[in-house]
């Protein structure tokens, strides 16, 4: 029957680090560091080493090499060796949570010489070979001549911890496994970090009585004994009774480490049972870190090599984003280099609104959900890279056949733009090690499967991996895309400034000018005046002269003003505090209605929400707006002049409409500009500057204002204004 996921887990938690006993090759105590005494030992440490060991005592017949141990302690070194000649043991030592423990072994002879002369040869092989495949051929034939293994397989992890034999060597006493996966259940995940952290681990005897730890507690720590370091510790029941449905009696692996990770092991097997000293044993690690260095020479050799042709690859591409005004375009040219990047069959740019397309792609909305999917997912940094679409979204397997595969790059952390490449479904036949699938519960407890027969599985919705090369190019065209837009963006960033001190210059001037002219102007009117009262006999048309002089001097006067208020505006501070805007209002419309007494005017004025900014600049721009209802609404009897206002988190809006001449849309971009009017002068009073006084005032405060309306029928001004919170609020 197939068992439920629960229990699945139950067993991949299994505490194989503690398993309160040890397998009976060998005896295990451990010591106080602070006096050197016994405080547990396993049930046989009495069988090898005699009255030398008594829980709750020092060694006293082993005093050498307790002056050993204590000072290995002190100096810091992983583990010892200690030799004991005359009782034929060897003694291992390692710390533990604070704690000594001493595994104990038989010492068998080996003679150094024929060590080294075996390591030569090996050495001398394994340089030989040119590629990892051969290296791991070379190691198997090594360890299954030197340990007399029936079968010495090399087994290598894929990214899903699934495992396939790589390499075989073997008598033929058992089945050949060549080129078999097995599913990464077979080696759950506490039992690899066992792997990585004790390279070697032997099982002579797959029926052993595990021995019991004595007391089942430690009396230091009060919990059971951490033996993950140590070889001689007892293995899961679930682990035997796999090793018995293979056929194998006896086991031992070592675990090929390459950067502190583990690659694969190097798996020994065979049909009895089958010692294997502690000499050979680390004789054997020392084969298989040998293999471990050889292979990450070869493969950063490989890796390197790639690097090396991609790295031009990207540098015809970042010549022909330089060369073009739109590096987007660029890119695009540049076509057959883009793909061959990262030996994808297509690539989609995703930009802004653009999507451009090379090669075989997914069709754009499909290409916009991968971006959707990118933008919502908290995986997706810089880069992300996936031979497996699907596995994370689903919707991914209605375009497999064009893009099973995916490595993308984000171009903007800001807006949704990214560079995406794609690779094709690969259809593929996978054989296993028997059925990855099934799983055996019996009487409750999950057993493991009892067939290793060959099992073909069709693969699909998978495309070929990205390797760590062409994954390392596609972060260093995104580093070099991101060069180019942010050096575009200091040359823009050099115009703005220009741009910024040639409005200041103009600022300075405008106000200079508007400050040096009031003067005359004031004369003008006060002398014109003054000759009205000494020539008391003027004729009627010297009087009219006369008041033209006087109203002309008078309206060039305002403008000069109102000139002068919008250059003055770019060298206010602004002042943000909370503004009433009810009161603020009110007090406007009482002034300008001063002058319109006579007005027939239905205000509809609605409770208005706080404001935050410069309560002065703020009075102007309802002076402008209001004003200018009650002016363009004169020949509306009533009229009607509408305020009104909203707020949420982001922002507080306002409105006033008025029933007046209104105006036409096609010319609303030029409303907010200076001197630009929509109504003639002669008609309607004016200067042209209240407006983009009103906006300039608005866009100050980081707010914005726009405006709508239909000819003889009104029109409505909004203006937005941020709220204290919201974030990125600018008052310059």
């Amino acid at each position: 029957m197939v068992q439920p996921e629960s229990d699945l887990e139950g067993c991949a938690r299994e505490p194989i680090h503690i398993p309160g006993a040890i397998q009976p090759h060998g005896a295990l105590f451990v010591l106080r560091p602070s006096d050197m005494t016994v405080i547990q030992a396993s049930a046989n440490a009495s069988d090898l080493l005699g009255s030398s060991l008594t829980l709750g005592k020092g060694l006293t017949d082993l005093e050498p090499a307790v002056e050993r141990i204590r000072g290995w302690y002190e100096s810091g070194e992983p583990a010892l060796q200690v030799a004991i000649p005359d009782q034929g043991l060897i003694l291992i030592a390692h710390r533990s949570n604070g704690l000594i423990i001493i595994e104990v072994e038989q010492a068998e002879e080996a003679t150094a010489s024929g060590i080294f002369s075996g390591l030569r040869s090996f050495i001398e092989r394994l340089a030989a070979q040119p590629d990892t495949p051969g290296s791991l051929n070379e190691t198997v034939r090594f360890v299954q001549e030197l340990t007399g293994f029936d079968r010495v397989l090399a087994y290598r992890f894929d990214d899903a911890w699934n495992g396939q034999v790589v390499a075989e060597a073997g008598n033929g006493r058992l089945p050949s496994y060549l080129d078999l996966r097995f599913p990464a259940s077979d080696i759950p995940a506490q039992a690899r970090a066992l792997y990585a952290t004790n390279r070697v681990r032997l099982i002579p005897d797959a029926r052993y009585e595990p021995v019991p730890l004595e007391p089942a507690l430690n009396p230091e720590t009060n919990e059971p004994l951490d033996l993950s370091s140590a070889q001689l510790r007892s293995v899961s029941p679930v682990h035997l009774e796999y090793m018995r449905n293979m056929g194998t009696a006896a086991s031992m692996s070592i675990s090929i480490m390459i950067d502190g990770h583990l690659w694969g092991l190097v798996s020994c097997h065979s049909a009895q049972p089958h010692k294997v000293s502690s000499t050979l044993r680390d004789l054997c690690d020392f084969v298989v870190q040998s293999l471990a260095m050889r292979i990450a020479a070869q493969e950063r050799a490989a890796e390197a090599s790639q690097r090396v042709d991609l790295s031009q690859v990207t540098g015809r591409l970042l010549a022909s984003m330089s060369a073009s005004s739109d590096w987007v375009e660029g890119l695009a040219e540049a076509r057959y280099d883009l793909l061959r990047q990262v030996s994808a069959t297509g690539a989609a740019i995703m930009t802004d609104a653009r999507c451009i397309c090379l090669g075989s792609t997914p069709a754009e909305p499909h290409l916009q959900a991968i971006v959707h999917w990118l933008e919502q997912s908290g995986d997706a940094e810089e880069v992300f890279a996936t031979a497996s679409l699907s596995a994370q979204l689903p919707s991914a397997t209605d375009f497999a056949d064009t893009a099973s595969g995916i490595l993308a790059v984000r171009l903007s952390k800001l807006y949704p733009s990214w560079l995406i490449w794609v690779r094709p479904e690969v259809h593929r036949t996978v054989t296993w090690g028997g059925d990855p699938h099934k799983h055996v519960a019996e009487n409750g407890r999950i057993h493991p499967r009892k067939s290793f027969d060959a099992w073909q599985e069709q693969v699909r919705l998978q495309a070929l991996p990205w390797t760590a090369a062409e994954i390392a190019a596609a972060r260093d065209l995104r580093a070099a895309i991101v060069g180019i837009v942010l050096r575009r963006a200091e040359e823009l960033a050099e115009l703005t400034s220009e741009l910024q001190r040639s409005n200041k210059e103009l600022e300075a001037f405008s106000y200079s000018v508007s400050h040096d002219l009031r003067a005359p102007f004031r004369h003008i009117v006060g002398f014109a005046q003054l000759l009205r009262e000494r020539e008391g006999e003027l004729d009627e048309k010297s009087r009219h002269y006369l008041s033209n002089i006087s109203e002309s001097a008078l309206a060039a006067g305002r403008l000069v003003d109102d000139l002068l208020n919008f250059s003055h505006l770019g060298r206010t501070a602004i002042v943000p505090k909370k503004v009433d805007m009810n009161k603020l209002v009110s007090e406007v419309v009482k002034s300008v209605m001063l002058t319109q007494s006579e007005r027939k005017i239905e205000w509809r004025i609605a409770p208005l929400p706080v404001a935050w900014g410069d309560s002065t600049l703020l009075r102007q721009v309802w002076y402008n707006l209001v004003d200018n209802a009650v002016k363009y609404t004169r020949d509306q009897d009533p009229a009607v002049i509408a305020i009104d206002g909203s707020a949420d988190a982001e922002q507080v809006v306002y409105r006033i409409s008025d029933n007046g001449v209104g105006f036409d849309m096609a010319y609303v971009g030029k409303l907010f500009g200076v001197f630009q009017r929509l109504q003639r002068a002669e008609d309607f009073e004016g200067t042209g500057i209240g407006l983009a006084l009103a906006r300039r005032i608005i866009e100050r405060h980081g707010g914005s204002i726009t405006a709508t309306g239909e000819v003889g029928k009104g029109a409505e001004f909004v203006f937005a204004l941020p709220t204290p919170d919201r974030k990125g609020r600018a008052i310059a």
